[in-house]
């Protein structure tokens, strides 16, 4: 049976996006299937086939020999050796190995925590150490800290090992799948396994290399997608290559929110296909519906099902109170085992004892203690405290009745009941201590200006305290299900501030945290210019001594878990963009691509953990970020000036190679200049991932006009390069021993800050 041979005609606008086109010239044709029009044009355009010239592929999907793969086992079993070798070395906690780990013990002992992390790559290094015997018991507490007999460490840190080794391959067929030559593939695939900084990552208990992986995967399967719908759409293989897609996008966006920049990338690429297919008349609306809806389904909903999927189980498995439940809301803690609270007065009354939560921040309890200020007042200290606890309970009472106020508790059930309302003047009466809350024209201990005054609890048992303790109590709002909680106040459903009688500064608390003599519970303060947020608070239980055991009780509405997962979110955005402070070792996006700094894991015994990338693959690849930038700049020039670039079709072909590798680049590296918060240089890895394919990219367009033979000794050099860098600072990735004038001689940059 005859082969029909079925050519593109060249592109007429450049492309930039689509990531696997495979491209007509004169003796390599493409998978794609298109019109026998077609074919008649490209046989018209580059002549007759000279016999055995032409390279077969088969449709679709990414086309790898048998020799291939058997190489490609060989370079499988280096990466092995090379991120497995004492793998167990240091016996003692590395570097963020103080979180994770940690993290891994909570999900055994199914105690409830916050971390700015999706669950799924913590899941998986908790699978293999629960596999391993692990009783979560060791607390991880310090760097440096020695691992007990019972700990499977080991077993823990072969889970990124063992992804940072699948890393490698799938760099070698997403080349392939973008119709890179072997040999091109193959430098890739060494880059990586030489790659120190990915091999340090890989080799701890640590949430990079799993993020490395699952970026490599979905770029692989994306291209293997790519590379179907290019020749035939909707039959079983290409459903297969988009959800898969689809799957590994969610499994990267629940290592870490890093995936959102690899669902960008997709994003992009995706947005581009439909584009062209808007533009195509071959391609009818109805048609053009069907390749949308399929996109939507498998590139959105499958996603957010996928990762919405791991909250559940991080849900299922967390769930017993732990150091974490205190960022949740009282309904969410709720659903806690043991944290589950009694149904309580709906009504509030002068003389009730209540417990007031801040409606912002973490929400926490109105507390105070008898540890008092250190300095301004010294009075006793009023804080914001996560837990449940009998420091919290207070008793509101009307401040401008000074005989109600003096009574002792046990009148207050013989005393008619008055309701709190909105504008009236209260005190609150701290019932463990007997100390009024209390404001006045002294600064904060941390928030030391003009218009914050400190809040503190003072006075004595049958003192009546003086107008520094009245507070006017406003009504912000109500519940809708709730027509009294508008008027009065009402457990649970009444929101309100409260203003200080005399300064007219409202009661306010913020995530600023007391030092160790505040035992880091958070700042209370009367804040003259409160953001209206910070100053809001609600009533959480009540009890009266004069009401009826069959009042109103009301309680949470226990929350689904969309409403559990939605909550969390908020928490977790919260909480990453919190991370402001200064860290030794945190450096700027600006400083990643020429490897400036580096990051100091561990320290002990004159040997050191430190990461730092093979100097020569990473700035191979920022040089060709650079040209390839140059290049494509002066192309869109020479097309101003009327020049027909684009009409060739090897230009074609690499400006497409190019132009997905490095979105995928820009699009993993350029979102960290627009954040605040705390970075590092393993931030970079995923934006390093498609840099090195990139330059490999750029390899396989410069030696496309040379011979087999001397395109395979250009890439044996830069191999042999890279393994010399590798082995120049092995000792920085493994912690081997070290000689100080080894060290010294590393050091080819001041700013790495290494020591002997």
């Amino acid at each position: 049976m005859a082969t029909t041979v079925r050519a593109r005609r060249p592109a007429s606008p450049p492309p930039l996006l689509s990531p696997a086109p495979p491209t007509a010239s004169k003796y390599r044709f493409p998978k794609e299937s298109y019109l026998d029009a077609d074919a008649k044009r490209a046989a018209a355009a580059f002549g007759p086939l000279p016999p055995g010239k032409l390279k077969y592929y088969p449709p679709g999907g990414i086309d790898v020999t048998p020799q291939e793969l058997r190489l490609l086992f060989f370079v499988v079993l280096l990466a092995m050796g090379v991120r497995m070798f004492r793998l167990s070395w240091p016996d003692s906690v590395v570097f963020d190995e103080v979180h994770f780990g940690k993290f891994a013990s909570r999900y055994i002992k199914s105690a409830y925590y916050v971390d700015v992390h999706p669950p799924l790559a913590k899941l998986l290094i908790t699978l293999f150490g629960f596999v391993f015997g692990y009783d979560g018991n060791f607390d991880f507490k310090d760097i440096g800290k020695m691992y007990e007999s019972n700990v499977p460490y080991l077993a823990m840190r072969f889970l990124p090992a063992i992804l940072g080794v699948a890393t490698v391959p799938l760099s070698y067929l997403t080349l392939r799948g973008l119709d890179c030559r072997a040999t091109t593939a193959l430098l890739a695939s060494l880059f990586i396994t030489f790659e120190n900084g990915m091999i340090t990552q890989s080799r701890h208990i640590l949430l990079d290399s799993p993020l490395i992986f699952f970026t490599a995967l979905t770029t692989f399967f994306w291209v293997g997608f790519c590379n179907e719908d290019k020749y035939k759409p909707f039959t079983e293989v290409w459903w297969t290559w988009l959800t898969l897609s689809g799957l590994s996008l969610g499994a990267v966006v629940s290592c870490k929110w890093v995936g959102l920049f690899t669902i960008a990338t997709v994003g992009v690429s995706t947005a581009y296909q439909l584009w062209n297919l808007l533009g195509d008349l071959r391609v009818s609306p109805r048609l053009f519906v069907r390749h949308f809806l399929a996109r939507a389904l498998c590139l959105i909903v499958v996603p957010l099902v996928f990762y919405m999927f791991m909250f559940q189980l991080h849900f299922l498995i967390l769930s017993n109170p732990g150091d974490g439940d205190g960022f949740m809301s009282s309904a969410f803690q709720h659903t806690l085992r043991g944290r589950s609270m009694a149904d309580t007065f709906a009504d509030v009354a002068l003389g009730s004892e209540i417990s007031v939560r801040h409606f912002n921040t973490q929400g926490g309890y109105l507390h105070s203690h008898i540890q008092t200020y250190p300095g301004g007042s010294k009075q006793q200290q009023v804080t914001l405290y996560p837990h449940r606890d009998e420091n919290n309970v207070w008793r509101i009472v009307n401040a401008t009745a000074q005989s109600e106020f003096e009574a002792e508790d046990s009148n207050w059930a013989n005393m008619p009941i008055t309701y709190v309302t909105s504008s009236m003047r209260v005190k609150l009466r701290h019932i463990t201590t007997e100390r009024h809350l209390h404001s006045h024209d002294i600064r904060p201990p941390i928030s030391d200006v003009d218009f914050q005054n400190e809040v503190s609890a003072y006075g004595k048992k049958g003192y009546s305290g003086d107008a520094n303790d009245d507070w006017i109590l406003e009504i912000e709002r109500g519940d809708r299900k709730d027509s009294l909680s508008k008027n009065r106040l009402r457990t649970l459903r009444t929101v309100f501030r409260l203003r200080h009688l005399l300064t007219g500064c409202y009661l306010f608390s913020h995530k600023v945290k007391l030092p160790d003599w505040g035992f880091e519970q958070q700042e209370v303060t009367c804040n003259k210019n409160a953001p209206r947020d910070n100053s809001l608070w609600y009533v959480e239980t009540a009890s009266h001594a004069a009401f009826p055991p069959d009042a109103q009780k009301v309680n949470y509405k226990v929350p689904g878990f969309f409403s559990k997962f939605w909550e969390l979110q908020k928490v977790m955005w919260a909480t990453n963009a919190g991370l402001t402070d200064r860290h030794q070792f945190d450096s700027r996006p600006d400083s990643w691509p020429t490897l400036r700094r580096g990051i100091n894991f561990w320290v002990k015994d004159h040997r050191q953990i430190y990461l730092v990338g093979n100097p020569m693959v990473w700035w191979l690849s920022t040089l060709s970020v650079v040209l390839y930038v140059a290049v494509r700049g002066f192309l869109i020039l020479r097309t101003k000036r009327g020049y027909r670039d684009f009409d060739n079709t090897k230009v074609v072909k690499y400006d497409s190679l190019c132009g997905f590798l490095f979105v995928g680049w820009f699009l993993h590296y350029f979102p960290f200049f627009l954040m605040g918060r705390q970075l590092f240089l393993h931030h970079y890895f995923p934006a390093l991932y498609f840099a090195i394919l990139l330059s490999c990219s750029v390899f396989d367009l410069v030696t496309s006009v040379l011979r087999p033979r001397v395109r395979l000794q250009i890439a044996a050099v830069l191999i042999l390069l890279a393994i010399w860098h590798f082995q120049h600072f092995a000792p920085l990735a493994y912690g081997s021993p070290w000689t100080r004038s080894k060290c010294e001689s590393a050091k080819w940059l001041k700013t790495w800050d290494f020591s002997w």
